[in-house]
């Protein structure tokens, strides 16, 4: 390994960290979003918590030792991780470079990894990664503004992409103007797509409309604006994390629109099976 001894950084403390291996990177931490995942997790909301627990997903650090097998980074070197640190490599999702979905895989927090040791997260000083999982952060990125696109930035971005929703002149409607809402909203408005937030609260309809940009906003309370606004979606974007109704948002989707869930409730939801059938199929994601 390779150590950063002056410069400004510290030296890793090996304290809580998991021994390194030569395709290994290990890091100073430098800036963690928080998530509302993070939140469910410490409340132990989603019945899958183990102690001790260090939560923290998106993460911003700079390179302190690299492996002697690390191809793509060295010392100094300011890159990033999201949720997932480890996977099997050897189902059909991985050789299909679709690790997240891996039977196997190893999340960065409140996971086993390779050799036994519990995976915690970003919100301790030090980690350690394999440089598969890591990605290169350019110098011109603000740090403290990069770290939530590791995990908000991707859980918004990539469905609107591979469902389609990408098309500019579209018609998307966010739920939730939180952390991912409005991320959705900025990347949709790239994209080139008129955006309707739909929120339950009144006072985020400045923020919405001044600030990001989105072209309409829905009071999803509001049964009048609901009912105006029937049928005119190609798609939605759902990124509550609380439970709350669907069945007001089918009617809002146009034939064959499609609505994304990115929230993660920790209940169930309850969804009549009736408003689908009759929806010209519409999709749900």
């Amino acid at each position: 390994m390779e150590d950063v001894d002056s410069d400004g950084y510290d030296d890793v403390d090996d304290d809580g960290c998991r021994v390194s291996g030569d395709k290994d990177v290990r890091f100073k931490i430098l800036y963690c979003g928080i998530c509302h995942s993070d939140l469910h997790c410490v409340k132990n909301e989603w019945g899958i918590l183990k102690y001790p627990l260090v939560p923290g997903h998106k993460i911003v650090f700079v390179v302190t030792e690299v492996g002697s097998k690390v191809q793509n980074f060295k010392v100094r070197d300011k890159i990033g991780a999201g949720c997932m640190v480890g996977a099997c490599h050897s189902c059909d999702s991985c050789k299909n470079d679709l690790e997240n979905y891996c039977p196997k895989v190893i999340l960065t927090y409140n996971s086993i990894y390779y050799d036994g040791t519990m995976t915690q997260g970003g919100y301790s000083d030090h980690m350690v990664a394999t440089e598969h999982y890591v990605v290169w952060i350019p110098d011109n990125l603000p740090f403290d503004a990069c770290a939530p696109l590791l995990c908000v930035g991707i859980t918004t971005y990539r469905p609107l992409r591979y469902f389609g929703l990408d098309k500019p002149g579209l018609n998307l409607g966010v739920v939730g103007l939180g952390g991912l809402g409005h991320v959705a909203v900025k990347f949709a408005k790239a994209f080139g797509l008129k955006v309707t937030v739909i929120s339950t609260s009144p006072h985020k309809k400045k923020e919405a409309i001044e600030h990001l940009s989105a072209d309409s906003f829905l009071i999803s309370t509001d049964p009048n604006e609901m009912q105006a606004a029937m049928g005119t979606l190609d798609g939605i974007i759902d990124t509550v994390s609380i439970v709350h109704s669907l069945l007001p948002l089918l009617g809002l989707l146009k034939s064959h629109g499609k609505l994304i869930l990115v929230g993660a409730p920790e209940k169930l939801f309850e969804l009549p099976a009736f408003p689908l059938l009759m929806g010209k199929h519409l999709r749900l994601l």
